[in-house]
């Protein structure tokens, strides 16, 4: 085990503060390091809602295939982070949702909980109360028609030939995001051929409906209010009435294009997209077309969502996917600032890990707006090889560059082709694809999550410019300007910039704080002092930051329910990018994190701090509360001890 040293501190703190805070970072230095796997990968835990366990509850009774020994632990898994008024949220202590209510409901209803129990009882009074479970969003409502616990009208019409439309249609696969495209493409057939699940129990949950299913009449409902959403809805009746009609050649041949979509990218053990949603679907899929159980393809399937469960003695849940690259490269990035450097062999063993995983030879769907680029990013998971991101890529490739060994030359070399390939005429990046910004599909009644598109957005857009301006400046100089001008044209009126991909003002502002002092752009100009002033005015009383996931709805930005470690660790390192290191506000949040309790390797973090899609999905990243914490005070360490107090990377 690397043991980190400090050499003397030339800060003004006292000789006892700056002892315990380097015996701090030598242990959580050292406790992140007893993470590290055989190969060099670090991997924590990724938890979502309860949504995902209870869907793979209805996955199994879906295929007749219950382990009741897997059920007595979700159900306890599900109990447990239950709300106080019955209700289930999106993130801890969050607002109730219907949708997440009603599924975990039914999950414990399946595994066999009594429905008169107190927790039961206050769930479906929670339900009916807003309406009861016609009022769900329209994925729990696919759900519901596939164990007929409503009519299919009660779903919209998305018929599987859309398969077939040419790609200059309104509405293409290639249309909408990565993520949408893999639930789909399974999904169409699911609905088009109205699957019905074996549910061998016979349980339905008729007590959560207000009105019976079968007499409510309107279900599908415009989800943004436009009048393209109102066009959307009348296109929607004209489906479901032509759709018998349908020939049944051009069906099969819908359904011959899909499953070879989903077959083409299954991924192996990591699964189609390499997340629970996609993977459930294409299960189901295989399924209903009558593969058989010993198929390999459904095999591999169902493997694939075996391996997404964290099981203990007492409780078990299913994960919507897995973080080993994401939390390999940040957990590198923290032991660097923590004194790791080239030539340590865990320091070696992560990067080689790192770079066995770039993906340089399969042409992934991104491909379709940017033909003429080769591959060379990172997915997020251990293999996802159609569905690289630019922000993974960027953050291995910057971990790389700041090595200065020249073993990885060639793969930031190729990182950066195609991180340039990829960025958006507007000067921005998407996450996984330039140029999708087809807004108008989400006023179609399928999208009422929101989350249909992967348009450019300030996070990741900041994650490329650092990257580009730590390896060179000049010669990214064009693709930088675009970058920062996109980065100032969508600044909040109050200084701070949205975070997409994490809670969500103070990451996005710690983000782009980091590209801008990358970059080079004067810290001392305005419209960045006006952000470092309202990083400020967020510290809280106890030196910590802290932003609740509410703040994504509007009029809820200010929300908190309490300051933690990941948050202050990127508020901190925000304000040390803007030249703040000896500031107040930057001392005191590093005395937070100095005081905070621990556990192991993680500081004490019981809420989410990370998004999967605003609104609707949220996740806590289990390796955010140990690697950013370390990264900030180890950052705070360097720079002070040192006569320069500019931070001279990327992130």
């Amino acid at each position: 085990m690397t043991v980190v040293e400090f050499g003397p501190s030339s800060d003004t703190d006292g000789a006892a503060e700056r002892l315990a805070r380097e015996e701090l970072i030598k242990t959580q230095a050292d406790r992140l390091l007893e993470m590290q796997r055989d190969d060099g990968h670090i991997v924590f835990e990724l938890e979502a809602d309860s949504t995902i366990p209870s869907e793979y509850v209805l996955l199994q009774h879906f295929l007749d295939e219950v382990d009741p020994a897997k059920e007595v632990k979700i159900a306890k898994y599900l109990k447990r982070i239950q709300n106080e008024d019955g209700s289930w949220p999106l993130f801890q202590d969050g607002d109730g949702d219907i949708s997440a209510t009603i599924k975990s409901y039914w999950a414990l209803k399946l595994t066999g909980e009594d429905i008169d129990a107190p927790h039961m009882a206050k769930a479906r009074e929670w339900v009916l109360s807003r309406g009861g479970a016609s009022k769900a969003n329209v994925f729990t409502r696919i759900m519901l028609a596939l164990f007929a616990q409503i009519p299919w009208r009660g779903v919209p019409v998305i018929p599987v030939e859309v398969m077939l439309l040419p790609k200059w249609f309104p509405f293409h696969m290639s249309k909408i995001a990565y993520w949408s495209r893999t639930v789909i493409a399974p999904l169409l057939i699911l609905c088009s051929l109205k699957a019905e699940a074996r549910n061998p129990t016979g349980i339905n949950i008729r007590e959560l409906f207000v009105t019976p299913p079968e007499e409510e009449k309107v279900y599908n409902i415009n989800p943004n209010g436009t009048f393209v959403g109102d066009c959307f809805l009348v296109l929607d009746k004209v489906l479901r009435f032509c759709e018998p009609a349908f020939p049944k050649g051009l069906r099969k041949r819908a359904v011959d294009k899909a499953v070879d979509f989903f077959t083409e990218r299954l991924n192996g053990v990591d699964g189609l997209g390499a997340i629970y949603p996609a993977m459930a679907n294409s299960v189901m899929a295989y399924d209903l077309l009558g593969y058989p159980k010993d198929d390999p393809n459904l095999m591999i399937a169902k493997e694939s969502i075996e391996r997404l469960l964290v099981e203990t003695d007492e409780e078990l849940y299913c994960q919507p996917c897995v973080s080993p690259v994401w939390d390999t490269c940040l957990a590198s990035h923290a032991l660097m600032e923590a004194g790791l450097e080239a030539g340590d062999k865990e320091l070696d063993g992560a990067l080689d890990w790192l770079k066995d995983k770039q993906i340089l030879d399969v042409v992934g769907d991104w491909a379709v707006r940017r033909p003429d680029v080769r591959p060379g990013g990172w997915a997020f998971q251990y293999n996802n090889d159609y569905y690289p991101d630019v922000d993974d890529t960027a953050v291995v490739a910057m971990a790389m560059h700041r090595t200065g060994k020249p073993e990885y030359n060639e793969s930031i070399e190729r990182a950066a082709e195609w991180v340039v390939g990829m960025q958006s005429s507007s000067g921005g990046w998407g996450a996984f694809e330039p140029e999708n910004e087809h807004f108008y599909l989400n006023s179609i009644p399928f999208a009422d999550h929101g989350a249909l598109l992967d348009p450019p957005t300030e996070d990741v857009t900041a994650r490329c410019l650092s990257f580009l301006a730590q390896l060179d400046k000049d010669r990214f100089a064009k693709e930088i300007a675009l970058g920062v001008k996109y980065l100032k044209r969508d600044q909040q009126d109050d200084g701070s910039w949205w975070g997409r991909w994490g809670a969500n003002y103070i990451y996005g502002t710690w983000s782009v704080l980091c590209a801008l002092n990358a970059v080079g752009e004067d810290m001392s100009a305005p419209y960045v002092q006006r952000s470092v002033a309202w990083l400020k005015a967020r510290q809280r009383a106890d030196g910590g930051w802290g932003e609740d996931l509410a703040t994504y709805h509007e009029h809820r930005k200010s929300e908190v329910h309490e300051s933690t470690a990941s948050q202050t660790a990127w508020a901190v390192l925000g304000l040390m990018a803007a030249g703040e290191v000896e500031c107040e506000e930057v001392r005191k949040g590093i005395a937070y994190l100095e005081t905070a309790k621990r556990d192991g390797a993680r500081w004490d973090e019981k809420l989410y701090t990370g998004t999967g899609f605003p609104k609707v999905f949220y996740l806590k990243y289990h390796g955010y509360a140990a690697y950013f914490p370390l990264w900030a005070v180890a950052r705070y360490e360097n720079l002070m001890k040192s006569n320069d107090r500019h931070v001279a990377y990327g992130m």
